[in-house]
């Protein structure tokens, strides 16, 4: 299916991941999104997700939810992907400098939190228990292009991310892309009810420059599939000319390698904190 070169991946994770924002402007401020994926330990005794949702809330309420530099975050579980013990939390900023002043904050809001040192160091090593030690750090940059969620879901919701490695041909522009991509937005996804949101990032600090991130945001798991043969409908009713249709697809192509990966994750609307453009100035 030609379509796939740019069907759900003509733009950027990192977070992922569904995270309501600013609206696409002309000129928009690039946003930060910061990912750290952890791991869960395969084997605790007695495991409960409920309870480990409770530790989480707690520090969500304590902390993230008051953490005024923090625009929005989310939490993200494995569904489908090479790993189940994955847990992606995604953390939205406005500008570089207010990562370190969130930072700070955090230290603030911790011991305001939980101000008797004993039962602070006791949460955290309950928390602490659910994780392996080890985890990874993303930095990722928003890319003009995006369909915010109409409100904050109430219940888990499906995140396909899919994760491409741009190309950076000699007759390509940074004006060039975006109005290839605008023209795809308004085309295709924005008219696609299924897809309930749509992110895009590109690398701004981390293992690979080339990484290019879309996450769409859907109510099931069949959507996804049922929304791939909707964005083919949508594509070839916007290029209807078979000859334009193809010469969109080849110049698109030039900013990507070809060669993509996907990720599929469900959200815990608990943990979810979302922002506004106004939040967001």
């Amino acid at each position: 299916m030609k379509t796939s070169i740019k069907q759900f991946a003509v733009t950027i994770v990192s977070c992922l991941l569904g995270i309501a924002v600013a609206a696409q402007t002309a000129a928009p401020a690039p946003y930060y999104l910061v990912m750290t994926t952890m791991h869960s330990k395969s084997k605790i005794k007695d495991f409960s997700m409920d309870e480990w949702k409770k530790v989480e809330k707690e520090y969500y309420d304590k902390v993230v939810s008051k953490n005024e530099h923090m625009l929005a975050s989310n939490v993200m579980t494995h569904y489908f992907t090479a790993d189940n013990t994955e847990i992606l939390f995604i953390t939205l900023y406005k500008d570089w400098s207010a990562i370190e002043k969130a930072g700070l904050r955090t230290e603030e809001l911790v011991k305001a939190g939980w101000s008797d040192a004993k039962n602070r160091d006791a949460f955290f090593d309950k928390r602490a228990a659910y994780y392996e030690h080890k985890h990874s750090d993303e930095i990722y940059v928003t890319v003009p292009g995006m369909k915010e969620l109409a409100a904050k879901p109430d219940k888990p919701m499906i995140y396909y991310v899919r994760k491409s490695s741009m190309d950076y041909p000699k007759d390509g522009s940074e004006k060039d892309f975006d109005a290839l991509n605008k023209q795809y937005m308004d085309a295709v996804i924005n008219k696609n009810d299924l897809v309930k949101a749509y992110y895009q990032y590109a690398h701004a600090y981390g293992s690979n420059r080339t990484d290019y991130i879309e996450v769409s945001v859907f109510e099931t798991l069949g959507d996804v599939e049922k929304s791939f043969d909707k964005t083919e409908t949508l594509f070839k009713a916007a290029w209807a000319d078979e000859k334009k249709r193809k010469q969109y697809e080849d110049n698109i192509a030039r900013y990507f390698v070809g060669s993509h990966g996907d990720y599929v994750y469900r959200s815990v609307p608990e943990l979810m904190k979302s922002a506004n453009h106004s939040a967001a100035k």
